[in-house]
């Protein structure tokens, strides 16, 4: 099967955001563990986490949605793998679940672990300014 021709460049920059959500993850959660207080430090990191995992199986679920697409371009009828379903909607009730249970047994704040899932969205918007303001050539390190 062939790729189109920016998959490469479509999966560096996927790779980045994975690990900018990390990254970012990590720095808030150290932040917000010395500026407020420890429990609201692992919150941050807790959704953090939260929103990495979410990014994975999205990508994975969206992969496996486009490749079965690829794959049955000429069928009438095509047919998307269960699993990949799962994937796209197991996520909230993951994430619901962990941050139920997190702030009910371990009282963590629930903004604190709400501020970490934006890390995701964060790491977007940095990779996209990657993306834009870097010479192409420097675009694959």
């Amino acid at each position: 099967m062939m790729e189109p021709a920016g998959a490469a460049q479509y999966e560096l920059t996927e790779r980045r955001i994975s690990r900018l959500t990390l990254a970012v993850g990590v720095l808030a959660s150290v932040g917000a563990g010395f500026r407020f207080s420890i429990r609201i430090g692992i919150g941050v990191l807790i959704g953090a986490l939260l929103a990495w995992v979410n990014f994975r199986w999205l990508e994975r679920a969206i992969s496996s949605v486009a490749r079965a697409s690829t794959a049955q371009a000429g069928s009438p009828e095509a047919r998307v793998p269960v699993a990949s379903y799962f994937g796209l909607f197991a996520r909230y009730a993951l994430i619901a679940t962990v941050v139920y249970v997190i702030f009910s047994r371990l009282r963590i704040p629930v903004l604190s672990m709400l501020v970490g899932l934006c890390a995701l969205g964060v790491a977007a918007m940095i990779a996209t300014l990657w993306e834009v303001l870097s010479p192409v050539s420097r675009r694959d390190d």
